[in-house]
């Protein structure tokens, strides 16, 4: 029997209950087919027939295809969660990247870390940056079709020569700007990124770049600059360098410049600086309102700052007094001081902060969502006291199982510290649940 492709439908892997699908009588495992007669390739297919208020279903159940009508209210959601893909349906990178994370992991670890995509699909439906390079006719006809925006777009550099010495010199589609500019006349919407790497791309490159790209604006929002990670692990890899902390100043001062220029021309700031370029030049995070509504904070553009600001409203909006937890706050070593100073601000707070070395990945890797279980153990365990726990960021671990990347999990770590793990998400609210409770 031949492998399923992704032209096979999309499988359902929840239904929630009370909801249009539950009515309708769809279950988790049940395959869908077609909706009102239009075959479904992926999970873009689904939410694009599946926009009517009336759906007729054809669904794959136990090996035998039976219709299911679905009814909601205009606007209404569906209650359908859908299976993520599996790697075989995932389109991957056929570029090699200079600076790819991917080629810097050591061997041995899971396979699915390994898995380089550049899906078109990905980046619409999940913020995952594509370089444009492997996109063929039909593809880039869907997207205009579908109207599949925003889509994320790994830039680098306009210049075609170097872009095509970055990404590993592809054998075609190198030259970004005119599939930016054929994609900005359908009307899609893009966010670039640029992945600042030291003696090639930065200096009067990297302004050419930012230049080249602002024309297209407002199809191209935004264009994000962040710092190149490199691990220990560059085996037989170019030879790249980190930003110096007198080039992470300069650079927070070229992009403030930047800003000004363009919020005058463009009625937006355009470019914007990761949040880890601030930290390690020991300059001041800018405002909220410079993030225009944090657009791609999840590319860490501010990330640091509405975090920030989120805490000092939620500790203003607090009335009652709150009992202190006496535990241990794990983190990257690159946040671990304003951590601190956020704990001083925090009224009969207790906690202290872990500012975990990466000895795993080693290099410039410094942020807590690199950490492994056995760094977090190996480093908490030369501590004096960790509390009643330790607190660990929910970014750390793998969201489906709550695994380290070292597989390591939380009952693991646990059991080698002798004390509890909690988890907490990235919120202010988590945050001071983790370090503080009611009376």
């Amino acid at each position: 029997m031949k492998p399923r492709s992704s032209a096979d439908g999309v499988v359902v892997a929840a239904v929630r209950p009370r909801t249009p699908a539950a009515a309708a009588g769809l279950r988790a495992g049940d395959r869908i087919l077609a909706i009102n007669g239009h075959a479904l390739r992926d999970a873009i297919d689904f939410q694009f027939h599946g926009s009517d208020d009336r759906l007729a279903l054809s669904v794959e159940r136990a090996g035998a295809t039976q219709a299911l009508s679905l009814a909601r209210r205009p606007g209404a959601d569906l209650g359908v969660e859908l299976e993520a893909p599996r790697a075989g349906e995932i389109a991957t990178c056929a570029n090699k990247c200079v600076f790819c994370f991917i080629h810097q992991l050591p061997k041995g670890m899971r396979r699915s870390l390994y898995v380089k995509d550049d899906d078109f699909r990905l980046s619409f439906l999940h913020g995952n940056y594509i370089t444009l390079t492997d996109l063929d006719e039909a593809e880039l006809e869907r997207i205009v079709e579908q109207r599949l925006s925003p889509l994320y777009v790994s830039v680098h550099a306009t210049d075609p020569t170097l872009r095509w010495e970055l990404l590993g010199r592809p054998r075609r589609h190198a030259e970004i700007l005119p599939r930016l500019e054929r994609l900005a006349k359908a009307g899609i919407r893009m966010h670039a990124q640029i992945v600042l790497c030291p003696d090639l791309n930065d200096g009067a490159q990297l302004e050419r770049t930012v230049r080249e790209l602002a024309p297209l604006h407002p199809s191209v929002a935004t264009t994000a600059i962040v710092p190149v990670g490199l691990t220990r692990h560059r085996e037989r890899l170019p030879a790249l360098r980190t930003l110096t902390d007198d080039e992470a100043r300069a650079l927070v001062a070229t992009v403030a410049a930047w800003q000004r220029e363009f919020l005058e021309q463009l009625g937006s700031r355009f470019v914007f600086l990761g949040d880890e370029v601030y930290l390690q030049a020991g300059a001041p995070l800018p405002d909220a309102d410079a993030y225009e509504g944090f657009a791609i904070a999840e590319d860490g553009i501010g990330l640091v700052r509405r975090f920030e600001d989120g805490l000092a409203r939620t500790l203003r909006r607090r009335r009652a007094l709150s009992v202190p937890r006496d535990v241990t706050l794990v983190s990257g070593a690159l946040y671990a001081p304003r951590l601190e100073r956020l704990l001083a601000s925090i009224p009969g707070a207790i906690a202290r902060v872990a500012a975990v070395p990466n000895e795993f990945f080693g290099g410039s890797v410094s942020v807590a969502g690199l950490l492994t279980g056995r760094d977090v153990a190996r480093h908490l365990a030369t501590l004096p006291a960790l509390g009643e726990a330790v607190v660990v960021p929910a970014v750390a671990l793998r969201e489906r199982d709550g695994v380290f990347l070292d597989d390591m999990t939380c009952g693991d770590l646990a059991a080698a510290l002798g004390v509890p793990v909690r988890v907490v998400e990235p919120a202010p609210a988590a945050l001071l649940s983790a370090v503080c409770c009611a009376p």
